[in-house]
C-alpha cells in the first residue's frame, strides 16, 4: 500500500466527528491535557511527598486523558512485568510517551530539556521523571546512581537505550552504557542483602495503523520525529492524520544474571525488539 493510502488526506478527529476542524480538535487535545495537569498537579506533589508509591496514578490516567483526546488507541500484546522493573523500549515519537504512560506505571528517563518544555514540564515533573545530561559524561555515573536508587525503591522505569529516536521502520543499535543501571543495581542487591531483584523488560512499540488502514514504510515518517523537527509543527502533522494505532509489545523479562554481562544483556533486548518491530510493521502480530 502507497503512502497516499496509508495517510489519507482526511481529518476526521476521535469518534468520528468529522466535522470538527483540525484547529478546533488540537485546541482539545491541549486542554484536555492542560486541565488535567493543573488539576492534578497539587494533589500528586502531595502524593509524592507523603506515599510515592501510589504517585503513577494521576500521570497515567492524564497520559490516557491524552491519548482518548488524540484518538490513539493503545494495544497491548502479552503483559507488564510485576515488581521493580527496568522497561527498555523502542523510541519513534514524542507520542512514546502518553502511549507507555498511559500503561505502565513507571517514571521515564529523559534529558534535562524535557523539564523546560512548559506543561510537558511540569507533567514531567509530576511523573518523577529522572533527567540526564547527554553529554555529562563526568557525572555518567551519579545519574546512573539516581537511577539505581529509584530502581532499588521498587519503582519501575522507563528507558530508551537508542539514545534518540527513529523513523519506526528499525531499531538502532542500543547504547551497552545505559545497561549500566543493571550492573549497579546487581552490585547493589549483593551489599545491601537482596534488596534489588531487578527485571529487565524488553517492549516493542509500534505505530501500525492511521485510520484503520495499514501504515506503510514512507507514513510511518509522518509520526516518527527525528532529526531537528520542531514539536508544534510536527504535533500538528500528527493531529491532522487521524486516529492512530500504537501496539505494546511485552516481551519475557530477564536478569543481568541470565546473560553475565551489560553487553550480552543490551544485544539480547535489541534482538526481541527489532524482532518485534519486525512483526508489527508486517501486519504479523498476534493478539492485535
Amino acid at each position: 500500500m502507497d503512502a497516499a493510502a496509508a495517510t489519507p488526506k482526511t481529518e476526521p478527529c476521535q469518534g468520528g466527528d468529522r466535522t470538527l476542524t483540525l484547529e478546533l480538535r488540537m485546541l482539545r487535545v491541549v486542554a484536555g491535557a492542560a486541565a488535567s495537569v493543573v488539576v492534578c498537579y497539587g494533589p500528586q506533589i502531595a502524593v509524592i511527598r507523603m506515599a510515592p508509591r501510589l504517585a503513577p496514578a494521576m500521570p497515567r490516567f492524564i497520559h490516557r486523558v491524552f491519548c482518548r483526546a488524540a484518538g490513539i488507541e493503545v494495544i497491548g500484546v502479552g503483559k507488564p512485568a510485576n515488581g521493580s522493573t527496568l522497561f527498555v523500549a523502542n523510541h519513534i515519537s514524542w507520542l512514546d510517551i502518553p502511549v507507555l504512560g498511559s500503561q505502565l506505571p513507571a517514571s521515564f528517563v529523559a534529558k534535562t530539556e524535557v523539564g523546560e518544555m512548559g506543561i510537558m514540564g511540569t507533567l514531567a515533573a509530576m511523573q518523577r521523571t529522572i533527567y540526564v545530561e547527554r553529554d555529562a559524561r563526568h557525572r555518567s555515573g551519579e545519574q546512573r546512581d539516581r537511577i539505581v536508587e529509584r530502581l532499588a525503591a521498587g519503582d519501575n522505569i522507563i528507558l530508551f537505550p537508542e539514545g534518540t529516536s527513529t523513523s519506526g521502520n528499525r531499531v538502532l543499535p542500543f547504547k551497552t552504557s545505559l545497561f549500566g543501571v543493571a550492573e549497579q543495581a546487581a552490585r547493589y542487591r549483593d551489599e545491601a542483602g537482596g534488596t534489588c531483584d531487578l527485571r529487565i523488560q524488553p517492549v516493542t512499540l509500534a505505530y501500525t495503523h492511521v485510520n484503520d488502514l495499514p501504515l506503510s514504510r514512507a507514513g510511518r515518517y509522518k509520526i516518527a520525529w527525528v532529526g531537528e523537527d520542531e514539536f508544534a509543527p510536527h504535533f500538528r502533522q500528527v493531529m491532522r492524520l487521524g486516529r492512530i494505532r500504537a501496539v505494546l509489545q511485552y516481551h519475557a523479562p530477564v536478569r543481568l544474571a541470565d546473560f553475565g554481562s551489560r553487553k550480552a544483556l543490551a544485544q539480547h533486548c535489541h534482538a526481541v525488539v527489532a524482532a518485534g518491530l519486525r512483526r508489527a510493521n508486517s501486519g504479523r502480530l498476534q493478539g492485535e
